[in-house]
């Protein structure tokens, strides 16, 4: 019974592992690097993950939430020692401005996600990069004194045993279950003086794990890897 719950979770990880991974990254028209001495904030990550039960409804996991944060802001600070340029991490200290840049972030990078490229791409932006937090972003600026901010969106998810099981059974009888995981996160870095995004990356895929401080510092590599480029 053991090596059937084996061979069912293994054979569940592979399908997963099959599906492809997908990454867009742009720059706004324009913009190359950051300039010589540039000031960037560091947002608080938003980050959330979750359970993915037997009937494929995503549970919050705290537990998995926390040890997530803990991995991504130390990678951050390892990030931080190597910057080029003069980094400024912005405390998580429950401060409403924060959080509703995080949220305008949050809606704004759904949007790019959605309509910079693809099936649904708007024609009025011609493939261009051009999108803005708006005015709220100088606030930002003012509290960080900072003229750039990276803002990280941050949600994964994982199946449980009994939903890899439905996955394996599903593909078994021909049926269509979506399989249980997947991470979905987004990059960008906003110039806080006009709101503009100057660089957005996108990485959703079946494979990666947050809750693990290896796994999650390629997740952040990956996500980040052209970043540096920037600076």
């Amino acid at each position: 019974m053991k090596g059937l719950s084996r061979a069912l979770c293994g054979f569940a990880i592979s399908l997963a592992l099959a599906l492809p991974a997908f990454a867009q990254g742009s720059r706004a028209e324009g913009f190359t690097r950051l300039p010589p001495g540039a000031k960037v904030a560091l947002m608080p990550p938003d980050v959330e993950l979750y359970a993915i039960s037997a009937g494929g409804i995503p549970e919050p996991r705290a537990d998995w939430t926390g040890a997530a944060l803990q991995h991504v802001k130390e990678l951050y600070r390892e990030r931080k020692a190597k910057a080029k340029v003069e980094v400024i991490e912005l405390a998580d200290d429950g401060d409403e401005t924060l959080e509703e840049l995080r949220r305008l972030h949050g809606a704004v990078t759904r949007a790019i996600a959605l309509h910079h490229s693809g099936q649904f791409a708007l024609p009025s932006k011609q493939g261009k990069l051009d999108w803005t937090l708006g005015a709220e972003a100088g606030t930002l600026r003012q509290k960080s004194g900072a003229d750039y901010a990276l803002f990280l969106h941050i949600r994964d998810s994982y199946a449980t045993a009994e939903r890899m099981l439905a996955v394996v059974v599903g593909a078994l009888f021909r049926t269509i279950v979506m399989p249980g995981g997947a991470q979905e996160i987004s990059a960008s870095l906003v110039d806080l003086r006009t709101g503009q995004v100057l660089w957005f990356h996108r990485l959703q895929r079946a494979s990666g794990d947050l809750r693990e401080r290896e796994p999650a510092r390629e997740t952040l590599d990956s996500l980040l890897y052209d970043a540096e480029e920037s600076q």
